[in-house]
């Protein structure tokens, strides 16, 4: 356990070496924003540098940002994953002040482009170890509990204002090339993780029982178990199906890596569900 913990730990922090590099080598000198709060930091720091006259750097805005985030996390989200979130946003912050910025290319779609998928390499693996880089993965997941509505509505929200406000105060060419970052950065996550909210997982299994008594022991989710035989070899098996938030994946590999390595899991996008989904902060009766 703690050696797992040590790699989950010293992944956030090249998610958040990535995610700053991404910024002061490609973004921030070329005037492209990134999505999520940290585009929202840049655009601040843009905002009380050139009109305001205060030059208060990305990092800054960006630790200051996810204060109440962190602690709203902390409260409604669950302790782990806000730990790992804080620890991602700190690194970020430090690597933000520490790293210099630089104007490696003229081009500002080349800035756009390496940007966004630098910076996605850096959110994928993060979200592949079950933290995240704060900000609006926390408030969106808040948000998506309270009303059911998926998360994608709030980041389409949130980074729509980015790309209306770099418009409307500079360049609106600029704006667009803020869209090329955007859906690099989204494919590339697509890639490495996944940005879809809700997943099916259907687990064949030899060890239906005990995998499902891990399960409900570290997540709230319900199980439908059907019997399976295997074509080949003919031996009987179970299919375990649950519906779990991208958040859960990492959770729930590590269950059944340690219950059954040999399962076989297939991980599928859920487009929608009907009927009774039990959200994080319901109790169990």
């Amino acid at each position: 356990m703690f050696l797992l913990e040590a790699k989950r730990f010293i992944i956030v922090i090249i998610g958040a070496f990535l995610n700053a590099l991404s910024l002061n080598l490609f973004l921030i000198e070329a005037n492209v924003y990134a999505s999520g709060f940290t585009g929202f930091a840049q655009l601040l720091s843009s905002i009380f540098k050139d009109f305001i006259g205060i030059d208060l750097s990305t990092g800054i805005l960006l630790f200051v940002l996810n204060i109440p985030v962190t602690i709203l996390g902390w409260f409604k989200v669950g302790k782990g994953f806000t730990i790992y979130s804080a620890i991602s946003v700190a690194c970020t912050t430090i690597f933000l002040e520490v790293i210099p910025l630089r104007h490696l290319a003229d081009d500002i779609l080349l800035n756009a482009v390496f940007g966004g998928i630098i910076a996605a390499i850096g959110i994928g693996i993060t979200l592949k170890w079950g933290a995240s880089t704060g900000g609006m993965d926390i408030i969106a997941m808040v948000l998506s509990k309270m009303n059911d509505r998926p998360i994608g509505v709030y980041f389409l929200t949130m980074n729509g204002f980015i790309i209306l406000m770099a418009g409307y105060l500079y360049d609106p060419e600029k704006a667009l090339y803020t869209l090329v970052t955007l859906y690099v950065t989204t494919r590339f996550i697509d890639a490495i993780h996944t940005r879809h909210e809700k997943l099916t997982a259907m687990i064949i299994t030899t060890k239906a029982d005990e995998l499902e008594k891990a399960i409900h022991a570290k997540m709230v989710r319900g199980i439908t178990t059907i019997p399976a035989k295997g074509a080949f070899t003919k031996e009987d098996k179970n299919m375990l199906i649950m519906v779990i938030t991208r958040y859960e994946l990492y959770d729930l590999e590590n269950i059944i890596h340690d219950v059954d390595p040999n399962a076989f899991t297939n991980i599928v996008q859920t487009t929608g569900i009907f009927g009774f989904f039990r959200k994080e902060d319901e109790k169990v009766v």
